[in-house]
């Protein structure tokens, strides 16, 4: 999702749909007195947009869908997918078209039939650029997709041309050309349906939605929490063990963990930095820490003087910043141990992934390459402006952030690079969705399935960029783009994994964002609390577990 905030998503906090604020001070009980109900209490930071699927990509509001929507297909606990609405999914011949048919009965949670053209207006009105939905660059492969992308003429309720209601269960979707991850792209929460009340005020239905989940909406106070309860109309197999969800607001991440502690509340996917080194011995809690899927990094924006893309100079200098980070040093001291580093794009969890290709010199500490790329650089121009690096300060970033602009000026010089910490997670966000981040921000990603497309064509595809998808550093080169053309059109997953690695190979060159390490998936339970664990997205498995 998601940035999740990778909104998950800090990605330190816990890894995307942007990563999250790892934060907070709402104050909390996990006592399960509400009516003599089972409510599970949360962790969570303040989502950045109203609740609308298509237009949700950080994790604040990410890990609040995944109770309140259900999509074609769900993933369970290890990431595999699983049919949810859907009875099938097949494909043609030669894979340029999908016939779904979806299971009988299903329901929204206020009790309406759920019915093909939910599916197809839902997802038209994501891909339709007068609609400004941050989830517009899933459906780019989908035929139609390019004229709801023009920038004038359009209304919002244009259709897809490649999406056709075949019967009330029944639709058939027309792609460009092969699209190997169709069949799990569709889990995302960007492809759920959508009831008709949507259409009619979408506002309104973003602050008291209507899904079709294990769970419905119940309230949001904003600042505070977000509940859900237990759906009544959900029929599907991921059924919730406890009757309802309490999200609550920190805004610092080592209140939240006092609470857990104390048993105010029962879970959270982050550890405050000064606890990375005590949690798993804590006997006051349950720990959690395994290997994720999110990866932590930071952005340059593509037109940031001295760092364009596409010249030498800005070449010169991106390769300089990321060979002058001493990344396994960072783990080891700052997060404990609690990472991996990286070498590449997407995780070592997902398939194609390759620790060898070319380029990933760029991202091994190398202060003498370093400091000669950076003379190079001054060469052509010198840059007498630092490098500021942007993150919240409400999470828990900032020992990295401090830590990452000690090694670049140790290595490059003194001014080189600073720090340049923002109050909350959603001015954060605000700030890069509005452009107005003049250097370097916090970015990341935690995977909405598990595919290497997920990472490269949401965060650098040129279709994903201004506004359109989660490309916040405006990047594009049409050589990434051909390759990534050519991954769509392969016949199988391993060949078009290989398209891919070829894509990254370009990355790897131009580094429009500079990989840092693979986030650990942590975190913390309350004692009594059952069915706690971590999922491969890094959020906590809330609809298993019960008290």
């Amino acid at each position: 999702m998601k940035k999740k905030g990778l909104a998950l998503a800090a990605v330190v906090c816990s890894a995307a749909m942007l990563l999250s604020a790892c934060g907070g001070s709402g104050s909390s009980s996990s006592s399960s007195s509400d009516g003599g109900k089972d409510i599970i209490t949360l962790f969570n930071s303040e989502p950045q947009n109203p609740l609308i699927p298509g237009n949700t990509n950080e994790t604040g509001g990410g890990m609040v869908l995944r109770g309140l929507f259900s999509q074609l297909v769900r993933f369970d606990v290890k990431g595999n997918p699983v049919d949810d609405q859907a009875q099938s999914i097949k494909p043609n011949a030669d894979g340029t078209q999908y016939t779904i048919k979806l299971k009988s009965g299903l329901k929204f949670s206020d009790g309406s039939p759920i019915k093909a053209e939910n599916f197809t207006k839902a997802w038209s009105y994501v891909a339709n650029v007068k609609n400004a939905q941050k989830c517009s660059s899933f459906f780019s492969t989908i035929k139609g997709y390019k004229d709801l992308q023009k920038t004038s003429g359009l209304k919002g309720d244009e259709q897809l041309s490649g999406l056709k209601v075949v019967d009330d269960s029944t639709f058939t979707v027309d792609l460009d050309s092969p699209d190997a991850t169709f069949p799990i792209k569709v889990g995302y929460s960007g492809f759920a349906p959508l009831p008709a009340s949507f259409f009619k005020d979408p506002k309104a239905f973003g602050n008291k939605p209507i899904g079709n989940g294990p769970y419905k909406f119940d309230s949001w106070n904003h600042g505070t929490d977000i509940k859900i309860v237990k759906n009544p109309y959900y029929k599907g197999d991921d059924k919730p063990a406890n009757d309802g969800v309490d999200f609550k607001i920190y805004t610092k991440s080592s209140a939240a963990y006092a609470d857990v502690q104390a048993g105010n509340l029962d879970a959270m996917n982050a550890i405050p930095p000064e606890d990375t080194k005590s949690f798993r011995t804590d006997s006051s809690l349950q720990a959690y820490a395994k290997p994720g899927s999110s990866i932590q990094q930071f952005t340059i924006p593509s037109d940031l003087p001295h760092f364009q893309i596409g010249t030498e100079e800005g070449t010169l200098r991106r390769q300089a910043i990321s060979m002058s980070i001493d990344r396994d040093t960072i783990i080891k001291k700052v997060l404990n141990g609690l990472g991996e580093t990286a070498h590449e794009f997407t995780a070592p969890v997902i398939p194609g992934y390759s620790a060898t290709l070319k380029g990933n010199e760029n991202l091994k500490y190398n202060p003498t390459k370093a400091k000669e790329l950076w003379q190079k650089a001054d060469a052509i121009s010198k840059d007498n402006d630092k490098l500021t690096l942007a993150y919240n300060s409400d999470g828990t970033s900032k020992p990295v952030f401090d830590a990452m602009v000690n090694s670049i000026n140790n290595t490059l010089g003194s001014g080189v690079s600073a720090t340049n910490p923002m109050p909350t997670f959603q001015e954060f966000r605000d700030a890069i969705s509005n452009r107005k981040v003049k250097g370097g921000f916090r970015s990341g990603w935690m995977p909405d399935y598990p595919s290497a497309e997920n990472y490269l064509v949401q965060n650098f595809a040129t279709s994903a960029g201004h506004g359109n998808g989660s490309n916040d550093g405006d990047y594009s080169n049409p050589k990434f783009d051909d390759e990534l053309a050519k991954a769509y059109a392969a016949k199988s997953v391993d060949e078009a994994n290989k398209d891919y690695q070829q894509a990254q190979e370009v990355l790897l060159n131009d580094l429009p964002a500079v990989p840092l390490y693979y986030m650990a998936n942590q975190g913390v339970a309350a004692k009594g609390v059952k069915g706690f664990a971590i999922d491969w997205q890094s959020y906590p498995t809330f609809i298993q577990m019960h008290k």
